[in-house]
């Protein structure tokens, strides 16, 4: 790994099947890019998975049996590559070069800060209650697990809620933000 990489900091996105992850996501990555930040992402499975097309160039070298493949153009990369175990998340960030956050989806287990989405509906607790990496509820529902708690349609207080979390906000004082606080973050217009 090259000595000068910095590693972008992580934030997961957690929660039982259906419960809307990937909905938030996608509201979210918008939101932080219009704040002129590179957000990348990664996407647990707990199961194989193909992204290849059959018939394409990549494809058919994969299954000629490389154990990578790599598709390059002007302006994306793709790469299907064989692996014998889980990877650490800190084995993926290099991929991520220049990115200013990572936002995973899954990987409720792992020791990194965690934003919860909850539907009493989907299942009756939170997924992440009591765990010490999580820094927010995102619920309809009046749930209190300790953390500050969003609601589905409040976007900008979530972002700005993680851009202060991270310090991704170098413009604005950090006192402004009200990290670690309870109540929901007032924003300012």
């Amino acid at each position: 790994m090259d000595p000068t990489f910095k590693m972008p900091p992580m934030v997961s996105i957690v929660g039982y099947s259906g419960v809307g992850k990937t909905t938030l996501i996608e509201k979210i990555i918008p939101a932080i890019k219009k704040k002129g930040l590179r957000i990348g992402t990664i996407k647990h499975h707990h199961n194989a998975f193909d992204i290849d097309r059959p018939g394409k160039d990549s494809w058919r070298h994969k299954r000629a049996g490389a154990s990578a493949a790599m598709i390059v153009s002007p302006t994306q990369i793709g790469l299907v590559a064989d692996v014998d175990r889980d990877p650490p998340l800190e084995a993926l960030a290099p991929f991520f070069t220049g990115m200013d956050l990572i936002v995973t989806e899954g990987y409720k287990k792992e020791n990194l800060p965690k934003i919860e989405v909850f539907r009493p509906e989907i299942h009756g607790e939170p997924i992440c209650k009591g765990d010490p990496n999580l820094i927010a509820l995102v619920s309809d529902a009046d749930a209190d697990v300790g953390v500050t708690r969003f609601t589905t349609g409040d976007i900008r207080a979530l972002v700005r809620f993680i851009l202060c979390h991270f310090n991704l906000l170098p413009s604005r004082p950090l006192h402004r933000c009200q990290v670690g606080s309870k109540p929901q973050i007032p924003l300012p217009s």
